[in-house]
């Protein structure tokens, strides 16, 4: 596949559609089969609304830092890019960057949007500056391809022309699902309770003003430590 320079950010969503609400959590829950954590924006969303990508705060509420905004989520997409890693593409796209220095800028500018883009969330969730993961985005940017799911949720949350690789991947998983259909339906189980999960940081936001409700999440946050979550 060919790709062109860029990156030309095209996001998708208005700031309101950004906003996660309850039964988005509970989507997401479902989608991934366990509690969601840390969500402060909706990525990007299927055609009916439902979400695609989960944005997570670049710190946790535990303390620790979190380079990975752009969690890809939605069942149908994971599985098809699963199987493009598995079919060894990960490892050609990294051998096209050692070859071809337009791929590699091109890329190089896809790390820098993501860089960009985190430091926005930060200031515009309340999260802040995280300078430990500073300069450091995920998906083997900008000098390798080690996860294609992060590379095809950077591309749906930035919209096409950012992630050349991205993009890539979300057009060699076209037999199995494309932006312009909902494939939603028999994805996820619909049925009794979503598994519990933390509610959003920007759902959280007004109650963490409450000392009793801040001492309640830090023995939260110790004991998923314990439990090695």
């Amino acid at each position: 596949m060919q790709s062109t320079p860029g990156p030309e950010r095209h996001e998708s969503l208005s700031p309101d559609q950004r906003v996660p609400s309850e039964q988005d959590l509970d989507t997401l829950s479902r989608q991934l089969g366990r509690p969601v954590r840390d969500v402060v924006e909706i990525g990007a969303r299927c055609v009916c609304g439902n979400p695609l990508v989960a944005t997570t705060a670049p710190r946790l509420s535990s303390g620790i830092p979190f380079p990975t905004t752009f969690y890809l989520t939605h069942p149908v997409i994971t599985s098809a890019i699963s199987r493009l890693e598995a079919a060894g593409l990960m490892q050609e796209m990294t051998d096209r960057l050692a070859a071809d220095p337009v791929l590699a800028a091109a890329y190089r500018a896809a790390h820098e949007d993501y860089l960009a883009a985190r430091d926005a969330i930060g200031a515009r969730t309340g999260v802040g500056p995280v300078p430990e993961i500073a300069g450091v985005s995920a998906g083997g940017m900008p000098e390798r391809v080690k996860c294609l799911h992060v590379l095809a949720g950077h591309s749906l949350a930035a919209g096409p022309g950012v992630n050349p690789l991205g993009d890539e991947a979300l057009a060699g998983i076209a037999e199995w699902w494309t932006a312009d259909r909902c494939y939603c339906s028999g994805a996820w189980d619909t049925e009794g309770d979503a598994p519990d999960r933390d509610r959003s940081r920007h759902v959280k936001t007004q109650e963490m003003q409450d000392p009793e409700a801040k001492k309640r999440a830090r023995a939260e946050a110790r004991a998923r430590r314990e439990a090695g979550e």
